[in-house]
């Protein structure tokens, strides 16, 4: 047998590298070759109905259930389908119009007028970021949280408010409203700006309970006093909330004792006394320019007024704040309010925990500014 010298050697193992490569090379075509040719019967298939037909056939899915249809191919050729249907967005026609109107049979009601004593105090019921939608499972985050869990920390939470101002003569109570009541502003379970969020249900059941829960509020403390509704507009409800709100002004309509301070502004005040009030979600200016807009926006209340405060919002924990003018010493209190709202899996995963949940409440004297705070923890 000849022998080969390491020229000959090396000649021949780049001969057959090349030959494997080649070969793999023809592999690689006919595999390529063959996924085009599927893709392009699918596509044919997909333009002809044939490949969506044949996915809804196979599921029992009617095609006039459909609502929106995405359509992909996976690397080996197969088609991939995601279809929404009126189901999954809870839009069944007949459920929730025959549900609306059942709600509408009840609505604005009369309420009678109520005669009470002459109080000398408001009292400010200020149930923030309720998130109504939201869900958490205690396995996972430790604490339990849905539609249910929502409207019973409320309810407690203003009953536990209430019970707490018995000592005080009551004029008027400021129910603040809005600030992310509801967890989702879309069908597709996504906040305003398009966030997903986990849910309990869907987006009109979260709508309703949220609107008895707030009907349920009102009517409990108009009992004690003239009861005054200030909506602020916030960031996982914009609209929803907004709604929201003129509807349980239409609900409120025919209650000579229930106002509602309900416009599109993101900044609101009130005044009692000498209080000067500011109310905002909390996401918006930031707290170092509150009190000049305050004295900006509202120079005439400003003037009347010697005691001024910001309550807020959004961050679902407590933040206090005072600044003092150096020379008159007038002072603006910035507050966040604490929330009844439990930890998602998301602020669980990042370790956004451990704030005491809250309702919270205030007494303000007409002549001495707040004389109590008012807090029901759960």
């Amino acid at each position: 047998m000849p022998k080969v010298s390491e020229q000959d050697k090396s000649t021949i193992n780049h001969i057959n590298f090349v030959a494997d490569s080649i070969h793999q090379f023809g592999d690689d075509l006919y595999e390529v070759d063959h996924i085009l040719k599927k893709r392009s019967t699918n596509l044919d298939n997909i333009n002809n109905n044939t490949a969506l037909d044949t996915h809804l056939e196979e599921r029992g899915i009617d095609k006039n259930d459909i609502v929106s249809v995405k359509h992909w191919q996976s690397g080996s050729g197969d088609y991939r389908f995601s279809i929404v249907t009126k189901e999954n967005l809870g839009l069944d026609e007949e459920q929730i119009f025959g549900r609306v109107n059942d709600f509408i049979a009840t609505y604005s009601p009369n309420y009678k007028i109520i005669k009470r004593n002459q109080g000398t105090h408001l009292l400010v019921i200020n149930p923030a970021d309720i998130h109504i939608g939201k869900y958490a499972n205690e396995i996972e985050t430790k604490q339990k949280y849905d539609c249910d869990t929502a409207v019973n920390r409320v309810i407690e939470g203003v009953t536990g408010l209430i019970d707490k101002a018995k000592g005080f003569q009551i004029e008027r109570i400021l129910f603040c409203i809005g600030n992310d009541v509801l967890h989702i502003d879309s069908v597709y379970g996504t906040t305003t700006k398009g966030t997903f969020q986990d849910t309990d249900g869907k987006w009109w059941e979260h709508y309703e309970i949220a609107l008895r829960l707030y009907v349920k509020c009102v009517e409990m403390l108009r009992k004690i006093a003239p009861v005054d509704v200030i909506h602020c507009m916030s960031n996982h409800d914009y609209q929803s909330g907004f709604h929201l709100a003129h509807t349980l002004q239409s609900w409120f309509r025919k209650a000579k004792d229930v106002s509602f301070d309900i416009s599109v502004s993101h900044r609101k005040y009130y005044k009692y006394g000498t209080n000067l009030l500011g109310l905002e979600h909390g996401d918006g200016a930031k707290m170092d320019k509150l009190p000049l807009l305050m004295a900006q926006e509202k120079p005439l209340l400003w003037s009347e007024t010697t005691h001024r405060y910001w309550y807020l919002h959004h961050i679902h924990h407590k933040v206090k704040h005072k600044w003092l003018d150096g020379k008159d010493f007038i002072g603006v209190t910035v507050e966040y309010m604490r929330s009844p709202s439990s930890a998602d899996s998301w602020h669980s995963r990042k370790g956004f925990t451990g704030a005491p949940l809250a309702c919270e409440g205030f007494i303000h004297s007409k002549e001495t500014g707040q004389v109590a705070r008012l807090t029901h923890y759960f």
